[in-house]
């Protein structure tokens, strides 16, 4: 039942009468206050001064040119009585007629004793007495005689539904299992069932919630009942990703659409909230405050003024090594420009991510985020594409027979996309330098600590290193190893399901042009955590282990 007044002014006056009025002055006005609510027409409009004249015989010193629409007055009227008569402690043998309480009116009419809340709602009046020392609600026999002369068709409709008896609820639940595992919607279950046992709907709905939430364990529409959770709502927001329609998600998990839209924009706000917004802060950012200013930041790269030199490719470079070569190296001023951009995109976007409410988000804001961060990425794989060379020429001055080639390729592309987030470029120095120090730390670091892992396991005979035959291959051997290398992953990947695939492919980089994720990029992705991905991982590599053992596949380094 609604508590709170929809008028102030009503609830001023209740305020007055419940702190200053005396108890008899109290119950007066509760009476003149009732009795009002009984020639009340909820369609017109009343001014105050007429509402205040009528519970308290006097009118407001100063007028208030307030009106009150009829079914305003009606509802704040039925809380003064309760709010007045349950300040005044009046107790229940001193109201000089009969009282009911809900139990007993609800006995009475044979009803439910929701229906009796839905009936004061709809004008029965109720008042506070103390029974048996404790404040509880009671209807007058005259308040009662009353709602029932102005609501004849409402009280045989009520009453020709008598409660429902076990088996007759038991009928329900049964029925409406079998309905919902036939596909049916809570609406058209309600709906059905209402007609095949000649009960209202509102005793059905009722009846299947109350079953629900007593026994979640067995619910029959576990999902139409309570807040949604985080993994439900991650669900709804991929599948509307995938194409799926509002209105058909809204009936799937028996919701509004109003509530599937509410669901897509706070996990898209979500997702918003975890992307990697940190940048490089320029004095120049802060500065931007025209279009035409802007524009020049984000504007297309500049035109290479010198003439292109056609780089001389390497000797002995797989096909999709030598395919990198095919891309321009930048000039200082074009490498200087794309930082710039990519930089200031993301300055854009952190500060706009700070007007994002995440519980009311704005659809303009987010796409306004999203494409300047759909931006940033891009400007930053411009960057490391043009730069991909220099991890292939660094990489060939480290291989030895020891090492395997392409993975100090893939290490260093590591080692190059974080320098790309770490360089400053308005200090001056180019990017190329600040990579190869990074791509080459690293190396110092991991060469080494893979040697002291490799001599834990070598035999104590210097003989058998001398005698030991050079076992390095050309380039034509390298590749296919390579080329069997990817047909073995292609072939153990079969064994995972699509979302396991993905997964691995993208924590690994193992699609060609793409470069390995951490778990946090791709949750964000595929929209979970990325402690979800982490477990999925897990056990997408404990499959692929036991596929390697059981068909004997041969590991190649």
């Amino acid at each position: 039942m609604h508590t709170d007044y929809l008028n102030t002014t009503i609830r001023q006056l209740r305020d007055q009468q419940v702190r200053f009025a005396p108890r008899e002055k109290k119950l007066e006005q509760v009476a003149q206050a009732e009795k009002l609510l009984g020639e009340l027409d909820p369609r017109r409009t009343y001014t105050y001064e007429y509402v205040c004249y009528r519970i308290t015989n006097f009118r407001p010193e100063a007028a208030l040119p307030l009106s009150i629409p009829g079914n305003v007055a009606c509802h704040d009227l039925r809380l003064f009585v309760e709010d007045v008569s349950d300040s005044a402690n009046v107790p229940v043998e001193d109201a000089g007629q009969r009282v009911l309480t809900v139990e007993e009116l609800a006995n009475q009419f044979n009803v439910s004793t929701k229906t009796i809340s839905r009936w004061r709602r709809l004008g029965l009046v109720s008042w506070r007495f103390v029974m048996d020392g404790r404040k509880r609600v009671g209807f007058l026999q005259s308040s009662v005689d009353r709602f029932i002369e102005q609501n004849p068709e409402r009280i045989r409709r009520g009453s020709q539904f008598s409660q429902l008896t076990s088996e007759e609820r038991e009928r329900i639940i049964e029925r409406a299992r079998r309905l919902a595992a036939a596909g049916a919607t809570p609406a058209d279950v309600t709906k059905r069932l209402s007609e095949q046992m000649n009960r209202s709907v509102e005793t059905i709905r009722y009846t299947l919630k109350q079953f629900d939430h007593d026994h979640p364990q067995w619910a029959i529409f576990p999902e139409s009942h309570g807040p949604l959770g985080p993994e439900a709502k991650r669900k709804i927001f991929q599948q509307h990703q995938r194409g799926e329609s509002v209105e058909e998600l809204a009936r799937r998990f028996c919701r509004t659409r109003t509530s599937i839209y509410r669901i897509l924009g706070e996990v898209r706000a979500r997702r918003i909230l975890d992307l990697p917004l940190d940048f490089i802060p320029n004095d120049l950012f802060p500065k931007v405050r025209s279009q035409r200013r802007e524009q020049k930041i984000i504007g297309p790269l500049p035109p290479n003024d010198e003439p292109v030199k056609k780089s001389r490719l390497p000797s002995g470079l797989p096909p999709y090594l030598a395919s990198l070569y095919e891309v321009p190296l930048l000039t200082r001023r074009q490498e200087a420009h794309l930082f710039r951009k990519m930089n200031y995109l993301k300055y854009r976007a952190a500060h706009l991510r700070r007007k994002l409410d995440p519980d009311r988000p704005k659809s303009g804001l987010m796409e306004q985020i999203e494409r300047l961060y759909d931006e940033a990425v891009a400007t930053k794989n411009q960057i490391i594409r043009s730069n991909l060379r220099l991890v292939v020429s660094i990489a060939k001055r480290h291989v030895t027979p020891a090492e395997n080639f392409f993975e100090l390729v893939s290490d260093g592309n590591m080692s190059l996309m974080r320098a790309a987030e770490k360089f400053d470029f308005s200090r001056g120095n180019k990017f190329s330098t600040y990579a190869s120090w990074a791509i080459m730390k690293n190396f110092a670091r991991t060469i080494p600590d893979e040697l002291r892992r490799r001599d834990r396991f070598r035999t104590s005979q210097p003989e058998l290193f001398s005698a030991a035959e050079d076992e390095r291959t050309d380039q034509v051997e390298l590749e296919s190893t390579q080329h069997q290398r990817e047909t073995q992953v292609q072939r153990i990947l079969n064994c995972l399901d699509e979302r396991e695939q993905k997964i691995i492919i993208r924590r690994f980089g193992l699609q060609r042009g793409e470069e390995p994720l951490t778990l946090k990029q791709v949750g964000a992705e595929l929209g979970v955590t990325k402690e979800r991905i982490r477990q999925i991982e897990t056990r997408a590599l404990s499959k692929l282990r036991q596929v390697v053992d059981e068909e004997k596949i041969e590991y190649l380094s």
